[in-house]
This record gives structure tokens, C-alpha cells and sequence, in this order.
């Protein structure tokens, strides 16, 4: 029999606290999330049904916060039922989420929790309600602070309570629903790395529209089972990962940790995946490493089964001709392609993959080996998808059309602009920034250069200098530079990572005061001495010290040291003293390459 899809449209729930009861109303016996249990060393299982009782008791002890409609409220666990419970009692009583990173510095989450005057916060335990203490004394507004864990309630501050002490064992769930289509759901915080982090105001209509779109895109089924991985303060996961497979019927699995996520995959077995490039990466990198390791005949093998695999998805799609080399497919497929599909789960039907681009070689090794990956495109400001590759039209050069509803056009210095229902209501506070990005006819101004080929949208480059790593994670180099070249030791700072893994650096050193430095640590001032591993352990540390104040997935991994200072001369500076970043890639290639090698 074949799957039927059984979609909750947005406006048959009127909002996402909405959209949870009418799918609970629809299937309360069904599994809605699997997560695991460390205890018990089991996975644990919990029912629509179940997660209506668990979202009651929620309800009933945020309602005795005496909070009010508008008010924020805000969570920063790992991915688990208790974050949804949280997220949809709040938005069920017309509160609005502020979602933060579980690994963030208490610096950014207190201004996170300050400019929002979050009235809640919900985080794992008391060991890091202890590391936040000394920012959270600050904040006036908090007047509650949850910890996951039953540790003894702090007591200097009576803010602080467990959530067994919180939440009453059971409950009569009387309180009305209230939340409206156009009212604001949650707050999503960019990175701050272009100043002050802005806070990215969303509507339940917003991102019911928005899910709505993706499922006339990507079939999804009551049977899918999608496992989440990525954090839940991620705009992509938090749509595609939760609200998205909620909308469909689907059910959710949450992931241990990254480093167990290919047992997870074997264990739980996912028929949908939603992942940024840096995970494929590693899978990539894990198979070529163990590939270098076999016999030629068996790497030859796997290229082959790769490569005649690639030809005939072009060859389905009608982009590519019939060659008798097909023929071999099936058995390359049987013996090679399927090994590989196994250790992933074996059931995988839809691979999404957002946030960052993706390498034409890992997108052609995936879908070479029968793996169904497809590239969209987004921003938090869109709630996030703006586009994203079909089953029947899979273009991984670029990320696909449009999805419906979404208008997309090419303006000023090739710039994507978007319109439509998944465009944000604003930047909480900040009507300036606001302004700037969403022009009087309603269109977004995405920052990002892109070329529009047959309906398909292809991103070229970026307006400003903006890296994104192949994670997902955008950070200004500017930025950075600026505040590392606040050290007189660094005549010159680049930072590199576009769609790679992590920050390197590239830097110039101050001769005189590199004379000192190569004194204290005891080797010789001549330049060999910078490829010293500690000469670089030192420069990075010094490094770290100077990005303290950023986020904290922003951190330079390695380095490549000079003496030799750039010029307008050789072409390396402008004449106004800038830095060409492109040449400067260019001239130090080999470097650069080895900083990504070792």
C-alpha cells in the first residue's frame, strides 16, 4: 500500500500551539518522540497522547508565574521532549520563545536574556546555572531560572528551582489556548558578529506558512521517522525538524550527541534527515579515509560505483544520456552503494541540507551511492526556507526553486531579494535595522548574490564579506581581524573558512615585537620558527583571548605565521591600505591548504 500523506494546514490549527493539538487530537496513540534515556541505558518512547498530559503540566506551572501575553520566555537545553513540552506550553498562553544555544557564553546569553527582558529561562542544570550566575545577578527582569537536574536550590538566589520542584505531578488542563496566526511566536537571535546579535521576530503564521510550503515540496508521511540532531535554536531544525514532521504526522528521535550520531543512525534507523554540510563532510571524510586504506581494485570499485551511479541520476532526471554503463548500476548498487546506505540507517528516503553550501564532490559521492540529498536555501529572517531542490528536478549545483508562495527576484549588484508569508515581521527593538532589510514593497534584502536559471536559484557570492562555514554558522571576518589586529603583535590578521569546517588565520607579525616573543619562548627569531607547533600554539592562544567577546562557535583552529609585511606593491593591499582578501588566498594556496590537511 502507499503512503498517504495526512497534512494539518495553517489554517486549519491558527497557530503552532494549535498545530500540536490538533495532531495530538488525530493520532494520540501514534509515537511522537524517541529519545534516550543515559539511566536506564534504554530508548524511551512517548505518545501524542502522553506529550498533551506533559505540555499540561507545563502549562499549569507557567500559568502560576502570573506572565502575561507577550511576554518572553527562554530555553536553552539540548534537543530533547522537555524542550518541546516548554516550547509549546509557553506558546499555547500567548508567550513568546526566545530559543538560545546550550553552549553559548553567559556574556551573549545575557544580552540575549537582557534585551528581550526574558521573564523565564530554562536551562540543563546547576553546574551551568552556576556558570551563568555571575551575568544572570544582573538581570532584573529574570524572574525565574529552571535547572533540569534536582540539585539543592541555590540559596542566593531564589530564583532558582528544579523542575521536579516546578512541576505539579498532574492536572486538570482548563487554561484556553490563545495564541494568534499573526501574533509573534518566537524571537531568533542572529550571530552577533556584525555587533549586537539581532533578534529575528517570527509569527506562528510565519512558520506554519512556511512548513506548509516545504511539504508541497517533500513529501512527508505519517510512517517518516526524522532524527534531529541539530540544536533546536537552529531556525532550520526547529521548522524542519520539529514544527514540519508535527504538521505531517510524522514522529522525531533526538540524537545522543554528534559523536554518536552514526550509532544513533543504526539504532533508529531515520527515514529523514535534515543536516548542514558539515555533517556530510565528516561522512565524506570517513569514507575516503577508510578507502585510502583498501586495495586499488576495491577504491577503483567504489569510484566507479560513485561515478556510473551519478550518470544515472542525471540520467532519471533527463539531464544526462543513456550509456550502456548503466547496465552495471544494479550491481555496483548491491555490492558498494547499499553497504554504504546500510551504516546510515538503510531507510534514508530524504536527505535535506541547508545553512552553508555544499562541495559539488560531496553532493555527487551521496547521490551517487543512492543517497536521496537535496540542497535548500534559507535564512532565519524567512523562518527559513526560501528554496530547496525537488525529488524530480535535483540540481545540487544550486539550491532549487523557490517554495510556494515564496517570490524571489535579482536586484541591485545581483542581490536575491525575497517576498512572501515566510519574511519576518522585523528585528525585536530595532526598527533601524529593520528598515534596511525589508524595502517598502515588502521585499527582503538577503545580502547575498545569486543568479536565477530556469526557476533555479543559484547563490553566487555575498554583498558583504560574510563566511559561513560549512556547520551553518555566519560570522563577519572583519569583525574578527579588527579585533585581533587591537594586538600590536599582528601588523596584518585574514581570516579564512568559507564552507569549510572551521577559522584559520593568516597573519602578519610585527618583526620587533615577534624578536621579543621568540625570546621569551626560547627559540630562534628567524622566520622558520613560526612553523613552530609552539610558536603556533601560542599565537592561537593569544588569539582566543582576543575573540573572548564573540560567540562561541567562533574560535581560529590554526594559523599561518609571516614576517613578510603586504604592500600595495605586490598587489596584496588596495591603495587605501585594504586588504585583498581573494589575492591573498590566491598567493598563500599552499598554506592555506595545509591548514586544512593536518
Amino acid at each position: 500500500m502507499k503512503n498517504v500523506t495526512d497534512y494539518i494546514s495553517p489554517d486549519a490549527c491558527g497557530s503552532l500551539a494549535g498545530l500540536f493539538l490538533a495532531r495530538a487530537s488525530k493520532q494520540p496513540d501514534s509515537a511522537a518522540y524517541r529519545s534516550y534515556n543515559r539511566i536506564s541505558g534504554k530508548w524511551n518512547e512517548i505518545t501524542w497522547g502522553e506529550m498533551v498530559r506533559m505540555v499540561a503540566r507545563w502549562r499549569a506551572a507557567l500559568t502560576g508565574e502570573g506572565l502575561e501575553r507577550g511576554d518572553r520566555v527562554a530555553i536553552m537545553l539540548a534537543n530533547c521532549p522537555e524542550w518541546v513540552a516548554f516550547d509549546q506550553a509557553a506558546m499555547s498562553l500567548g508567550l513568546i520563545v526566545v530559543p538560545l544555544f546550550a553552549n553559548d557564553r553567559s556574556e551573549n546569553v545575557a544580552y540575549i536574556l537582557d534585551t528581550t527582558e526574558a521573564r523565564i529561562l530554562l536551562c540543563p542544570d546547576g553546574s551551568y546555572r552556576q556558570h551563568l550566575a555571575p551575568v544572570l545577578d544582573t538581570l532584573g527582569s529574570l524572574q525565574r531560572i529552571l535547572t533540569t537536574d534536582s540539585a539543592q536550590t541555590a540559596k542566593a538566589d531564589s530564583r532558582v528551582t528544579s523542575l521536579t520542584d516546578w512541576l505539579p505531578q498532574t492536572v486538570e488542563d482548563s487554561t484556553p489556548y490563545t495564541p494568534e496566526f499573526s501574533e509573534t511566536a518566537s524571537i531568533v537571535f542572529t550571530s552577533g558578529t556584525t555587533g549586537p546579535p539581532k533578534g529575528v521576530m517570527l509569527s506562528h503564521r510565519n512558520i506554519l506558512e512556511n512548513c506548509h510550503a516545504g511539504l508541497q515540496c517533500m513529501e512527508i508521511y505519517p510512517e517518516d521517522t526524522f532524527l534531529s540532531f541539530l540544536p533546536l535554536s537552529h531556525m532550520l531544525e526547529r521548522m524542519a525538524g520539529y514544527y514540519l514532521p508535527m504538521m505531517a504526522g510524522a514522529s522525531v528521535a533526538f540524537a545522543r550527541s554528534i559523536p554518536e550520531l552514526s550509532e544513533d543512525l543504526l539504532t533508529v534507523k531515520p527515514t529523514v534527515l535534515v543536516a548542514v554540510p558539515r555533517i556530510f563532510e565528516r561522512i565524506y571524510n570517513g569514507i575516503m579515509t577508510q578507502l585510502s586504506s583498501r586495495p586499488k581494485p576495491v577504491a577503483a570499485l567504489f569510484r566507479s560505483a560513485v561515478t556510473i551511479g551519478w550518470r544515472s541520476f542525471l540520467h532519471r532526471q533527463g539531464r544526462g544520456p543513456w550509456s550502456v554503463l548503466l547496465l552495471a548500476q544494479p550491481l555496483l548498487d548491491k555490492i558498494i552503494a547499499k553497504k554504504v546506505r546500510d551504516k546510515l540507517g538503510g531507510r534514508l528516503r530524504t536527505i535535506i541540507t541547508g545553512g552553508a553550501p555544499l562541495s559539488a564532490e560531496i553532493s555527487q559521492l551521496f547521490i551517487g551511492l543512492g543517497l536521496p540529498l537535496y540542497q535548500g536555501y534559507g535564512l532565519t529572517e524567512t523562518s527559513p526556507v526560501i528554496s530547496v531542490n525537488r525529488v524530480e528536478d535535483n540540481r545540487p549545483e544550486g539550491v532549487g526553486r523557490p517554495v510556494p508562495g515564496t517570490e524571489v527576484k535579482i536586484g541591485e549588484e545581483s542581490e536575491l531579494l525575497v517576498r512572501g508569508p515566510c519574511v519576518m515581521q522585523g528585528y525585536w527593538r530595532n526598527e533601524e535595522a529593520t528598515a534596511k532589510a525589508i524595502d517598502a514593497d515588502g521585499w527582503l534584502h538577503t545580502g547575498d548574490k545569486a543568479v536565477i536559471e530556469d526557476g533555479h536559484i543559484r547563490i553566487t557570492g555575498r554583498l558583504k564579506e560574510i563566511i559561513v562555514l560549512s556547520s551553518g554558522e555566519k560570522i563577519a571576518p572583519t569583525d574578527l581581524e579588527m579585533a585581533i589586529s587591537m594586538d600590536p603583535l599582528f601588523e596584518y590578521a585574514l581570516v579564512l573558512g568559507e564552507g569549510r569546517p572551521y577559522l584559520t588565520l593568516v597573519a602578519v607579525l610585527n618583526n620587533p615585537l615577534w624578536q621579543d616573543l621568540a625570546g621569551e619562548l626560547g627559540v630562534s627569531p628567524e622566520p622558520e620558527s613560526l612553523e613552530l607547533p609552539e610558536v603556533r600554539s601560542t599565537i592561537l592562544a593569544r588569539v582566543e583571548k582576543l575573540l573572548a567577546r564573540f560567540p562561541g562557535f567562533v574560535f581560529i583552529k590554526d594559523v599561518t605565521l609571516s614576517l613578510n609585511p603586504w604592500t600595495v606593491e605586490d598587489g596584496l593591499l588596495t591603495p587605501t591600505l585594504k586588504i585583498r582578501r581573494s589575492l591573498i588566498e590566491k598567493h598563500l594556496a599552499e598554506n592555506i591548504r595545509r591548514m586544512y590537511s593536518r
